[in-house]
């Protein structure tokens, strides 16, 4: 519930990761349990032809290879740090089983949009979405809200915190909680947080210590928005859009200590 019982009647939309269980499980134990929509994930096929169309050839072959062949071997490495800042942390991983968890094939969808109509929530929290179009955005008369890993609008797009640490910008190096729009974290912003990784910390460990300073702010804002008393201010500066790592770029900047 919300300050002076207020009930946020929240909904989730999001993908099925982590992420998106870790946000959703912290929320249910603040304020009840609510109904979620996950979408399943934008088929690999239309994501590549996406990223040639964007990026090119050279630099989306360069990123598959650092999903495929350092990334794994990253997480391998990892699993022991993970496990720690999520008991640290009070992370939950693990999707609910309950029937408020509703599954559709793409949340921009006519039939999700439906489902979300029915829900009537005042409040939307979004998680690993697809970028969402204006009939879902104005399909309920909701504040649709984000919390992104990384700080806006420098650091838009994928992989916030260790672009930040990339581009040897310490300061930058945290999370947004945003209104949505139609752009890529583009919203109006709610409230910022920065994190200190430690040496031990790299690429797959980062966006755990993002959810653990981002979660307090994001409960902080459902209430002050269900109370209406929530404040926001424009993006301004300096802006990019981020994407993952290529393989030679990850390496070169690994030699620097950004891991």
């Amino acid at each position: 519930m919300g300050p002076a019982g207020i009930n946020p009647r929240l909904a989730l939309i999001g993908g099925d990761t982590p992420s998106t269980w870790i946000i959703y499980n912290r929320l249910v134990r603040e304020f009840g349990l609510f109904d979620a929509i996950i979408e399943k994930p934008v088929p690999r096929s239309t994501l590549l032809r996406w990223r040639i169309r964007k990026l090119g050839w050279l630099n989306t072959l360069s990123q598959i290879a650092f999903v495929a062949l350092i990334r794994p071997l990253l997480r391998y490495a990892s699993v022991r740090r993970i496990r720690d800042l999520c008991k640290a942390n009070d992370l939950e991983t693990t999707q609910p089983l309950t029937a408020a968890v509703k599954r559709v094939e793409n949340i921009n969808a006519p039939d999700s949009i439906a489902m979300l109509e029915s829900m009537a929530p005042k409040i939307v929290i979004v998680s690993g979405t697809r970028i969402l179009k204006r009939n879902i955005l104005q399909s309920v008369k909701a504040a649709f809200i984000n919390a992104h890993q990384g700080v806006t609008p420098l650091y838009r797009g994928a992989h916030g915190g260790y672009w930040a640490l990339h581009e040897k910008d310490p300061a930058n190096c945290g999370v947004t909680i945003h209104l949505v729009d139609e752009g890529i974290d583009t919203g109006h912003i709610l409230a910022q947080a920065l994190i200190s990784p430690a040496a031990i910390d790299n690429f797959v460990t980062y966006p755990f210590l993002q959810l653990a300073v981002a979660l307090p702010l994001l409960v902080t804002v459902i209430r002050n928005v269900a109370a209406g008393t929530a404040t926001t201010r424009s993006a301004r500066g300096n802006s990019d859009v981020w994407y993952h790592p290529g393989f030679f770029q990850y390496l070169k900047a690994r030699l620097r200590g950004v891991r």
